[in-house]
């Protein structure tokens, strides 16, 4: 359990969204989430923490929150400070709750993907926390691309805008600028007067080619010429011969027994010879079951193929 900070502090755990029922990721969120290349399609957080604060002489305002895995949920901690009073909350979430889950530091990481790709998933209806830490929709928006300046160079961004649909409150909206190889260059909140830009130009990251996998064709395998297939073939028939020599060494009633299969093989002259020396050794096999007591002669021999115009007896 973690510690209680500050005057009042207080538990929760989900669902803490009275009677609503628990948001959940679409499929097309857990598709986008599960055709990401060189990353865990879960996204899953495992600690993250973060700050703001707002400096007012008359009312400071501060919060803090920190969201840690642990075993199978998340723990989040949220520290919201107004002047001189603290209030702490710590809720928990299970695992299962948060499939689809996309915290601040697995968006930066989706946005990127986004700018990459230069497409953002249709539809795509994904979970997130809202300003309260409560868990609500967040969904992708491309707005196309732009030119803007930075560091006195006109370069060209894909903008994406986030729009995180909070349970109670109104949805709060963010348009992301982003260079082609995923940089954030600007970030405005929709509604706000200011904005982020980033104040120097970043070393662009060029497109990897995927070189198409080699293909190999086929070449026969001439074991005979290969002079280490042929001593390990030639090994391995000298292993077999000794081991058989050995089992019949141990077994003298398996001579008795090939011998009287032939004596009834030369007496009998069958046609088809797998099939009678299928019904010849079957009684002896160890995983077969026990034959009735009362069988009849006239049977059909499981063996053998049924022969035409004859009903199966």
């Amino acid at each position: 359990m973690c510690g209680r900070k500050g005057h009042r502090a207080k538990d929760h755990q989900p669902p803490a969204q009275g009677s609503l029922a628990a948001p959940e990721a679409n499929a097309e969120a857990i598709h986008f989430l599960s055709n990401l290349r060189y990353l865990s399609w879960k996204l899953h957080i495992m600690e993250q923490h973060s700050q703001e604060f707002i400096k007012f002489h008359i009312l400071p305002m501060e919060h803090k929150m920190s969201l840690v895995k642990q075993d199978d949920q998340l723990t989040m901690t949220r520290n919201v400070k107004e002047g001189e009073e603290m209030k702490t909350e710590v809720t928990f979430f299970p695992g299962s709750s948060t499939v689809g889950f996309i915290s601040q530091a697995a968006n930066l990481v989706l946005l990127r993907v986004m700018a990459w790709r230069q497409t953002v998933p249709n539809n795509a209806r994904f979970l997130a926390l809202d300003t309260e830490g409560k868990l609500c929709y967040s969904t992708y928006q491309a707005l196309g691309f732009q030119t803007i300046e930075v560091d006195r160079q006109q370069v060209r961004v894909f903008i994406v805008e986030q729009t995180v649909h909070s349970v109670k409150g109104v949805p709060s909206s963010c348009q992301f600028y982003l260079l082609s190889d995923g940089h954030l260059a600007k970030r405005i909140q929709v509604g706000s007067p200011g904005y982020c830009m980033i104040p120097k130009m970043p070393v662009l990251r060029e497109k990897e080619e995927i070189e198409p996998r080699p293909v190999f064709g086929k070449k026969p395998l001439v074991w005979e010429e290969d002079l280490e297939l042929s001593s390990r073939f030639l090994d391995r028939k000298e292993e077999l011969r000794v081991r058989h020599a050995g089992y019949l060494r141990q077994h003298p009633e398996a001579r008795a027994l090939v011998a009287d299969f032939l004596l009834f093989l030369l007496l009998r002259q069958p046609r088809d010879v797998v099939a009678f020396a299928a019904e010849h050794f079957g009684p002896f096999a160890s995983r077969r079951p026990p034959p009735p007591a009362l069988r009849s002669s006239t049977r059909r021999s499981p063996f053998r193929s049924p022969s035409p115009g004859r009903p199966p007896a």
